[in-house]
């Protein structure tokens, strides 16, 4: 298995190659030269595996044994996912009108993202201690990101972290969860920008190749494709959890329902429905539209980022839109440079007519407002006694749409993250929000960042913390 960029202009890369990656050099991300097909006999065998067992799987299909043997790469996943509180991993809860919840945060941080994140940060320090070698990891946050790649990398000596987040637009909980991580390796700076502005300057250090050489740059936001592959095994798993048993093992299809942002996850199901499994996404956004636009019009274009109770899907320029892009093109990389090109200098791109058609084929779309949400928490509520965090509500609004008036179809909506970790809109839904203890302890810790103002050199303040940190390995 080997890697190339969206955009063509890097090619025959292996695994380790696009673990310590962020973007590809010609601008594009990394995708798998070839998608790897799955059998009906073997998704038959898969419908009884456990999301551990999907995981292995899953990766050994990506990750070649020259890259990590076999039973190295298992006993990293097996240490990744041992610090889950849950023994399944990602447990369904399965409530009254039909809804099927896959709760994925039941990790360290209280968010899916945890799920990926704890194995790219074994994987990085199995390849790190084999080769002797020092990274730094460079990551943007909206929400969830930041403190998922903290606390993967925390404490890890062969690894410095430098993480960015928007000052007032995370909870508290989630900023928290980054600036009380007291570690000579971790490195937390709260921005006077949205998560769309701070990720500039991090673009533009990744462009500088001279320096992203020198100082082993990298990242693991969903730019980082260890990312995206794990995350294609939830949606297996949320499959075979949803999907009806049938005598002869047919395998009817099952709608996932995917709270998105910066559509890394989103891409992972498109991935696994190129894979073969047969499932329905739908798409579904807060009033930052981007995606929905592009899904149902063909318009991606920017506009203005807006603050929602969604607070992690509060994103305009969402980079994994171009995988889903390459992928619905036929991995056409040379069409999806131009494209890009287009999209770089104008902000705007009107999808051609036959790439918008293949894109509706792979998926649906929905946009929830901030009212929907607090609706959707509320009735959540009322027939269950069951608490949903704002993105999660922004899935369950789908469901409950349409099982009002088409109840047919088996579906799973994917909950990304914990509701105690957004105790303020709990609040708001007129409901009492659940502090357990670990959280209270948070909130008496001593925390650590710097604060960027909207007037300093963001770029600069970056490449001076990241020579600084270079020069204390020497």
């Amino acid at each position: 298995m080997k890697y190339t960029s969206t955009r063509g202009g890097v090619s025959d890369v292996d695994f380790e190659g696009v673990l310590f990656a962020g973007f590809a050099r010609d601008g594009g991300l990394f995708m798998p030269e070839r998608i790897p097909k799955v059998n009906k006999e073997t998704l038959t065998t898969w419908r009884s595996f456990s999301y551990k067992e999907l995981v292995k799987e899953i990766c050994s299909l990506f990750v070649t044994p020259e890259a990590i043997p076999r039973h190295e790469l298992h006993g990293l996943i097996d240490k990744a996912l041992h610090r889950f509180r849950h023994k399944d991993v990602v447990p369904m809860s399965r409530l009254k009108s039909g809804l099927n919840v896959l709760e994925m945060w039941h990790g360290a941080t209280l968010a899916f993202k945890d799920l990926a994140m704890s194995c790219v940060g074994q994987f990085l320090d199995y390849f790190l201690k084999k080769n002797n070698r020092h990274v730094n990891i460079l990551v943007g946050t909206s929400g969830d990101t930041g403190s998922a790649a903290i606390e993967s990398v925390r404490g890890i000596p062969n690894i410095d972290i430098t993480v960015l987040l928007p000052h007032g637009r995370c909870t508290e909980v989630q900023e928290r969860q980054m600036t009380t991580v007291i570690e000579d390796n971790v490195h937390v700076f709260s921005v006077d920008g949205t998560s769309d502005e701070l990720d500039e300057p991090i673009k533009k250090l990744f462009r500088d190749t001279e320096f992203v050489k020198k100082h082993n740059l990298m990242s693991t936001n969903s730019v980082n494709w260890a990312r995206v592959m794990v995350q294609i095994a939830h949606f297996f798993y949320g499959y075979f959890q949803c999907a009806p048993t049938q005598v002869d093992d047919a395998l009817p299809p099952v709608e996932i329902v995917v709270p998105t942002g910066g559509a890394g996850n989103i891409t992972a199901g498109c991935i696994a429905q190129k894979m073969g499994l047969p499932i329905q996404l739908v798409a579904v956004v807060n009033s930052n539209d981007i995606i929905h636009r592009t899904v149902q019009r063909g318009d991606f274009s920017l506009g203005d980022t807006e603050m929602t109770l969604a607070s992690a899907m509060d994103i305009q320029e969402p980079y994994n839109m171009e995988r889903i892009l390459w992928l619905a093109a036929d991995c056409d990389s040379a069409k999806i440079k131009e494209m890009m090109k287009e999209f770089n200098e104008n902000k705007s791109l009107k999808l051609p007519q036959e790439l918008h058609i293949r894109l509706l084929e792979m998926m649906k779309s929905c946009s929830v407002t901030d009212d929907n949400i607090l609706q959707t928490i509320r009735r959540c509520w009322e027939e269950n006694q069951y608490l949903l965090c704002p993105h999660s509500a922004v899935a369950v609004f789908y469901h409950y749409q349409q099982f009002d008036c088409n109840r047919n179809v088996p579906r799973c909506c994917l909950a990304p993250a914990s509701a105690v970790k957004f105790q303020d809109v709990i609040l708001r839904a007129d409901l009492v929000p659940q502090i357990p203890p670990e959280i209270e302890a948070l909130m008496r810790k001593e925390t650590r960042s710097t604060f960027l103002k909207k007037q300093d050199d963001w770029e600069k303040v970056l490449r001076e913390k990241i020579e600084a940190i270079g020069q204390k390995k020497m």
